[in-house]
């Protein structure tokens, strides 16, 4: 699909379709393309796309919290102002529980004179407080007014973020419940301020979107595009989404994009966990190959979290996680029974692999990563154990130990239900990315299946040649040995200095695999 700045849905990565990539539309003309089929995305479940939403929604929260910072003053713009809820709402309205929060509006007309009704997401509260069964009544409730009428929506994509974000199942059973008389009349619905999370979600709901329905979807950067469609001074705009849009101007009007990870201190303070690298963790913590924050999320969890439902994929508060960074980056101690919530550690874990300078599967493996898919059912896990040889030793410690607990995790997953495809859905772009941009919805398939080799057949991918078995005594994350480890040393972890790599290769690894 293509909105108004030509940002294309279909057969494309992600990269190139970020907010701060996405050029103006030009001469004021609108192109819309309807919904095309799925080229790379056949073949991805829905659970990758639904992790790869929550993501990009983070992602969209940081870089909104980036552009916050990096604003400077600069003279209000001319425009409507700040809206909120109705002053002349009665508390006798049947749905003024949702209404009093102003998140939808009546606002004017269009050019062609219909009724528009926008949707504002900055005005949703967090989840827990807004029932969005009765929100979806009251969308209902609302636009039955108009109906039998032409009309058009605007919806204002920014504020939209994990904390107030309705379910993909709440999304996909609201578009069933609006029927074709909702449908009908509606003329146009402008997306304004699209991110990648939309465009994901756009494929999620695909196979429920009719072609007709497709092409009244018109995408918009800029609150300044509406004006040739809309009575704009009409439009009750929220005050958060104007201050937003002039952050995106002033950004594409010259300054460097803000970046999407926050630099730790120059020199990083000593006790620093989050966004160094694996060497200095290890100079600053005695020789210490598992970082620090690895360690204890991972012996938290194994206490007290094998059995979670859905472990480490729920999200947490973005506050709540920079709060626990924080402590953490000052050496002072966290401690998260404080916190009663379970899957909190499970957040600080994969934000800690995301914020490393490099992957921990590192750069170099990437387009090794990318050619599993092409190579032999039968000979994909020493093709793993070929491409993990090229890791430098302290990466293949720190991966093996996450991988044996993942490992761990997988094995209760009758309970938990995160089985070794669920969680390498849920790690694979938190373990490798490309140096440059974003990973592609393609390479989301071979990304996650590489890390299903790893964390399905860890035993085989990390296994040692019984000469260098008792030579050392590695440590690993894993699944805690009931009696004498295999290797001759204790049962449970090890230290995590020595450890031994697999043995190496005849012949060194290509891309084009036929040596294998």
């Amino acid at each position: 699909m293509v909105g108004a700045s030509g940002c294309s849905i279909e057969g494309t990565g992600l990269a190139g379709c970020r907010k701060d990539s996405m050029p103006r539309s030009s001469g004021g003309g609108v192109r819309t393309v309807p919904p095309g089929r799925p080229t790379p995305q056949q073949s991805m479940s829905r659970l990758d796309l639904e992790e790869l939403a929550e993501i990009e929604l983070q992602r969209d929260e940081e870089e909104a919290a980036a552009l916050r910072a990096a604003r400077r003053p600069s003279a209000a713009p001319s425009v409507a102002p700040p809206a909120g809820p109705d002053p002349e709402l009665s508390m006798n309205h049947p749905f003024y529980d949702v209404a009093r929060h102003g998140i939808l509006q009546v606002a004017g007309e269009d050019r062609f004179g219909r009724r528009v009704v926008t949707f504002c997401c900055c005005r949703m509260p967090p989840s827990h407080e807004l029932n969005h069964r009765r929100l979806l009544e009251y969308l209902k409730y609302t636009l039955d007014q108009y109906v039998e009428s032409d009309y058009t929506i605007v919806y204002f994509h920014y504020g939209l973020a994990s904390r107030n974000k309705p379910s993909l199942r709440w999304l996909q059973s609201a578009y069933k419940e609006f029927d074709r008389r909702y449908k009908k009349n509606l003329k146009a619905l402008y997306v304004v301020h699209p991110t990648n999370f939309i465009k994901i979600l756009w494929t999620i709901l695909k196979p429920l979107v009719s072609h007709k329905f497709g092409k009244k979807v018109t995408y918009f950067n800029y609150l300044s595009e509406l004006r040739e469609h809309l009575k704009y001074d009409q439009l009750s705009i929220p005050q958060e989404v104007l201050r937003y849009d002039e952050e995106l101007r002033n950004l594409h009007a010259g300054r460097l994009p803000p970046p999407t990870k926050t630099p730790p201190p120059r020199p990083p303070l000593p006790t620093q966990q989050f966004g160094v690298s694996l060497q200095y963790l290890k100079d600053k913590n005695q020789g210490e190959l598992i970082p620090p924050v690895l360690r204890y999320t991972v012996t938290y969890l194994r206490e007290k979290g094998l059995h979670t439902k859905g472990l480490f994929r729920r999200s947490a508060s973005v506050q709540t996680v920079r709060e626990i960074q924080r402590l953490y980056n000052q050496g002072k101690p966290v401690n998260f029974d404080d916190y009663g919530d379970i899957h909190l550690p499970a957040v600080i874990l994969k934000t800690f692999l995301r914020e490393l300078p490099q992957p921990l599967l590192t750069f170099e493996a990437y387009e090794q990563i990318l050619e599993i898919t092409s190579v032999e059912s039968s000979l994909r896990v020493t093709c793993c154990r070929q491409i993990l040889q090229n890791l430098p030793e302290h990466n293949y410690a720190v991966l093996s130990y996450l991988m044996g607990f993942l490992h761990e995790v997988s094995q209760e997953s009758i309970s938990n239900k995160m089985n070794s495809s669920n969680l390498a859905c849920v790690f694979g772009l938190n373990l490798i990315w490309p140096s440059q941009g974003a990973s592609s919805l393609g390479a989301l398939v071979p990304l996650n299946l590489f890390t299903e080799l790893l964390i399905e057949y860890y035993e085989k991918v990390f296994s040692r040649c019984p000469e260098e078995r008792g030579a050392q005594a590695g440590e690993r994350g894993g699944p805690r040995a009931r009696g004498p480890a295999p290797d001759g040393g204790a049962a449970g972890d090890r230290p995590a200095s020595g450890l031994a790599r697999p043995p190496l290769p005849p012949r060194p690894l290509t891309t084009g695999w036929r040596l294998l």
